[in-house]
């Protein structure tokens, strides 16, 4: 029998951050991301990972670690998790996450331990060994983990190198998406996924409530925010990651300041050019269409209009737009320059995306006006701005997912509360599917029923085809698989002797004058306006007695008696019954009536 398939968060469990997901199933422990939290400075960062194992003991309890994306609330505590808990088993990654995760976990290890004075943290020593572990899968392999445990990756979106993981362990399987974008983009396509009918579709819900509007009316408005601040003086601050929603507002700005011949200066963070375009370059398959069709002649990371922010720039007079990291606002270059120029009505702060709770960004975003700051509290007169250029799925691109795929069940995690329950609304209605929000520490169970595979031959399956829902045939094992026979192959194959087993039926008729011609002529007439199964013939046969496809029945005078008897095998058993229970329930009214 299957067992259950038991999923608990570790984190993202009605939240957004340090996204860790366990699932149990058929006797296997996959994790599913590694994050962190960055509404949090304190043990509160990293996942529970105590739920567990006690540090030291991670490969013991977990078979397999699947990394989404390079973002930090999916991966951040990663080398906490395999230096400190001792996790030395199967670490699943794309190429392209592998190659830029280490280089935001070393900033994240640099602002954390050199800027904050951090002293229980991992090294960077600990990030270049946890990284040496990782096994990369490409869009669309299957790798074979082990014995039982295949994984394979579709194109997610999001950002560069994002994949959904479809982990399968015998009969039961998961699809876990990470974070992924079901709209195509300036520079990445869409998320794609086949109809694999997962056991269970662990999607993130971040969006949960939202459909979004077209992304051309977005990027008029951004634009028009952006250019009408500059106009009047100000500057513009614009908080973003370093791969990703970057590079696509960065395409938008060039394109817009090319258009207009503007010569406001637009700055970016230092490194974050020369990153996109070697990783880009490197990785020009995860691309989208037209990025593939023109970096030869033309590559879109060669900003014209867009040089390199030094931190000299920052009181510098007059309008200006800066692209700045990281995105929320919660450290790092963008904070800073946040607090130099928040003072200043005529400057603005554009937020591109979701802002995690505990940030600068989702305090500002919801109403917050004076800060308490490592340098003193600070007064924000600044305009700040909200457009969603977020490169997560909204509510129809989640039903959507859902529809492509169709799972048997839905978890929901990396979202909030309300609105996972709205959304779970939307989706028991449209598909009419369990589906399940659990939160932080909070365990379910999803029942599996039983599966059973076996092979057949082509004979053997025509037969099936053509006889409808019944098949009489064995379920043999042979070199560890099961195998279907008919009766006749089992014979031949397994050298077994046929046996018939015949069932017999009498009724005696006591106090009729009747010849037995007589008895059986009535008997037929009876039968057979009893039993109007087109699948059933009757015959009349030379002797007298009565035949029903393969049901004998005869009528022997025994002196001032009759006996009725009825014999049939195995493969007419349901007539051979339904007429033995008549001739039971009717008795002699059968024949005189």
């Amino acid at each position: 029998m299957a067992s259950d398939i038991k999923i608990v968060p570790l984190g993202a469990g009605q939240d957004v951050g340090r996204s860790c997901i366990l699932v149990s199933m058929a006797g296997k422990n996959i994790m599913f991301d590694c994050g962190m939290h960055m509404g949090y400075q304190d043990d509160r960062r990293f996942p529970d990972f105590s739920y567990i194992c006690q540090p030291g003991g991670a490969t013991d309890v977990i078979d397999c670690l699947i990394i989404s994306h390079f973002h930090l609330d999916h991966c951040g505590s990663l080398p906490y998790f395999t230096e400190k808990f001792g996790y030395n088993g199967p670490l699943i990654m794309t190429a392209p996450t592998r190659a830029i995760a280490p280089l935001l976990l070393e900033d994240y290890r640099k602002i954390t331990v050199d800027r904050y004075g951090e002293t229980d943290f991992f090294t960077t020593q600990q990030i270049k060994t946890c990284i040496k572990k990782v096994r990369t899968i490409r869009v669309h392999e299957t790798i074979q983990v082990d014995a039982d445990i295949s994984v394979k990756c579709y194109y997610a979106g999001h950002v560069l190198g994002a994949g959904m993981f479809l982990v399968k362990v015998g009969s039961q399987s998961v699809l876990y998406t990470g974070d992924y974008n079901m709209t195509p983009d300036r520079h990445l396509g869409c998320a794609w996924v086949d109809r694999c009918n997962p056991t269970v579709l662990i999607s993130e819900s971040t969006y949960a409530t939202t459909i979004r509007d077209s992304k051309r009316c977005r990027e008029r408005d951004f634009l028009k925010k952006v250019y009408n601040c500059v106009e009047g003086g100000g500057k513009v601050l614009i908080p973003v990651f370093a791969l990703g929603r970057a590079q696509e507002l960065c395409i938008l700005i060039e394109e817009f300041w090319d258009r207009m011949n503007l010569k406001v200066p637009v700055y970016f963070c230092h490194g974050l050019t020369e990153k996109a375009t070697n990783y880009y370059k490197l990785f020009i398959t995860w691309t989208n269409e037209k990025i593939k069709s023109t970096f030869v002649k033309r590559n879109m990371f060669d900003f014209k209009h867009i040089s390199v922010f030094e931190r000299s720039y920052m009181n510098n007079p007059g309008p200006m737009v800066v692209f700045a990291t990281p995105g929320m606002l919660h450290s790092g270059m963008s904070l800073n320059i946040f607090k130099a120029w928040c003072h200043d009505a005529k400057n603005m702060v554009i937020m591109p995306g979701y802002c995690v709770a505990g940030t600068v960004g989702h305090k500002i975003l919801n109403g917050t006006r004076k800060l308490d700051t490592d340098k003193g509290p600070v007064t924000i007169n600044m305009t700040v701005e909200y457009l969603s250029f977020s490169a997560h799925a909204d509510a129809k691109g989640i039903l959507q997912l859902i529809k492509n795929c169709q799972p048997k069940n839905v978890v929901l995690v990396h979202g909030e509360d309300r609105k996972m329950a709205f959304l779970i609304d939307k989706i028991t209605d449209q598909f009419n599917i369990p589906a399940f929000k659990p939160a932080n520490g909070e365990q379910i169970s999803i029942p599996c029923k039983p599966k059973v595979t076996a092979t057949i031959s082509k004979e053997t399956f025509k037969s099936v085809r053509s006889g409808g829902n019944n098949f009489d045939g064995m379920l043999v094992r042979r070199n560890n698989q099961l195998v279907l026979l008919s009766k006749q192959e089992a014979i031949n194959q397994l050298g077994l002797k046929p046996h018939a087993i015949n069932l017999n039926y009498k009724l005696t008729l006591t106090g009729l004058n009747l010849e037995a011609p007589v008895i059986m002529e009535r008997l037929h007439t009876q039968l057979s306006s009893i039993i109007s199964d087109q699948n059933v013939t009757f015959k009349r046969q030379h002797d007298g007695s009565l035949n029903l496809n393969t049901v004998h029945i005869t009528c022997t005078p025994e002196r001032t008696r009759s006996v009725i008897q009825v014999s049939w095998n195995q493969e007419d058993d349901a007539i051979g019954k339904a007429v033995s229970d008549i001739l039971e329930e009717c008795g002699e009214g059968l024949i005189t009536n």
